[in-house]
């Protein structure tokens, strides 16, 4: 896929705008967007991802359009994963609703950075390396494999907030109030100068935001090795983010298999990347494919999974409640008789 310079800078332009236009309006305004508000702003950014999708298959071929839309999905998949540590954050830390949209914006501002730094990365690392396919897959099947190992240890600590050694150190070397003021990270109080919680927040969302870039480059480099492609499915899997956040709100909780999803994905991602490196050293002659998994594949796995994860989800989730409204009719009718 040959991208030229002016391409490059045309996307990262309109990105910036995009972005300062979106922090410039919460700067003004903290507020808690209504259903409305968040299901246009999610709406239009996912016609957009489509349409870019559609744009790169007019230009480019089948090819890179599948690869892309197979990146931006599982990179909208983890970030809605993602989306469950930020409501444990918020959660934790107390942020007023009115101040969660500023909060999540910061977050992903971050989020951007960390993974642009990490795509370079990867990028360069790839064009030297070939045998870095072998880490990237090892590390994402282990991902995998502790994914389903944290779901199995589920329990009620999973709604504490995770421990942070950032966090320590910050608490640690510097005072704070313990009221929120605004937007504002410091505040003067008395001449002496005090962190709020919202730099709390900010510290929190910006350490997680660097474990999950830990997770996804090696992700998106699995289903293309194009860095324009990894850049724009990770920029628009983080746009309409925290219009998400608000939106889906409690049915995060719903999605209770979201996570083995996640790890079906990966795995799959972590053993094709095995396998590209095993091609490459011609090894896999044995393998399906000669070890070159094609990208419809990976976006048929993709698609289906997180669909029977979707529904099987919704359909525990309904099945719970009605277990739990049962038991509390009987217990209410056990009262009633006594």
């Amino acid at each position: 896929m040959n991208v030229h310079l002016y391409t490059w800078i045309i996307t990262v332009v309109v990105m910036i705008v995009v972005l300062a236009v979106d922090l410039l309006i919460i700067g003004r305004r903290p507020h808690e967007p209504s259903m409305k508000e968040a299901g246009l702003f999610v709406g239009v950014f996912v016609t957009l991802a489509i349409l870019f999708g559609l744009g790169v298959w007019a230009l480019s071929g089948p090819r890179y359009a599948g690869e892309f839309f197979a990146g931006w999905l599982t990179e909208y998949s983890l970030s809605i994963d993602n989306l469950f540590i930020f409501v444990i954050i918020m959660g934790a830390l107390k942020v007023p609703r009115h101040l969660q949209q500023f909060a999540l914006m910061v977050g992903i501002i971050l989020a951007l950075i960390f993974r642009g730094i990490f795509i370079a990365l990867g990028a360069a690392a790839i064009n030297q390396f070939s045998w870095v396919f072998f880490l990237f897959g090892a590390f994402l099947i282990y991902t995998a494999a502790k994914l389903v190992i944290d779901y199995r240890k589920h329990d009620d600590s999973s709604e504490e907030m995770p421990d942070n050694p950032v966090m320590r150190m910050v608490k640690k070397r510097f005072q704070a109030t313990d009221d929120y003021h605004g937007t504002k990270l410091t505040v003067d109080l008395d001449g002496v100068r005090h962190i709020t919680p919202m730099l709390f927040v900010v510290v929190a969302l910006g350490s997680t935001d660097l474990l999950f870039a830990l997770d996804s480059i090696p992700a998106i480099y699995g289903l293309t090795k194009e860095p324009y492609l990894v850049f724009t499915a990770n920029v628009f899997a983080l746009m309409g983010l925290r219009q998400l956040y608000f939106l889906i709100g409690g049915l995060l909780k719903r999605l209770v298999y979201l996570s083995l999803g996640l790890s079906v994905v990966l795995g799959f991602i972590g053993v094709k990347l095995i396998l590209h490196a095993l091609h490459t050293y011609h090894l896999a002659d044995w393998a399906p494919w000669g070890g070159e998994i094609p990208i419809w594949v990976s976006l048929a796995v993709i698609i289906v999974t997180l669909v029977v994860t979707t529904v099987a989800s919704l359909i525990k989730s309904r099945y719970d409640d009605d277990r739990r409204a049962a038991r509390d009719h009987r217990d209410s009718d056990r009262v009633t008789e006594d």
